[in-house]
């Protein structure tokens, strides 16, 4: 009996002290990093594109953006259409870039025609 209450007394003073505890962990710590990041790379893309000169060709414009977020080719009218998307401003906060995030540049037969997203939609 002696024991049983000795070692309540010891044990329930630990027990008690823990039942509080939280743990608050947001990952690795660099959420606010990766914000930043995105905004620093909209906000470089929307100075790219206001020096946009239409006719560049569509490796000027991969070595001016680098590696866009989404990229289309088709044929249409016997023309080839190539649509580059940069991501320009988010609208998002789930850190997803989606087409809608992204400023389109439109290519044809490999010359820059246009950009913009009523100049996609005019295709």
């Amino acid at each position: 009996m002696k024991k049983s209450i000795a070692a309540l007394m010891l044990i329930a003073p630990l027990t008690l002290g823990l039942t509080g505890c939280i743990i608050v962990a947001d990952g690795d710590g660099d959420f606010d990093r990766y914000v930043a990041d995105h905004e620093d790379r909209e906000y470089e893309n929307r100075k790219k594109m206001a020096s946009l000169v239409s006719g560049m060709s569509f490796n000027d414009g991969q070595d001016h953006f680098g590696v866009a977020d989404f990229n289309e080719s088709y044929e249409k009218d016997g023309e080839t259409i190539q649509v580059l998307y940069y991501r320009t401003n988010r609208k998002h906060g789930d850190g997803m870039t989606t087409k809608d995030e992204c400023t389109p540049l439109v290519f044809k037969d490999s010359k820059l025609v246009s950009w913009g997203e009523s100049a996609y939609k005019q295709l």
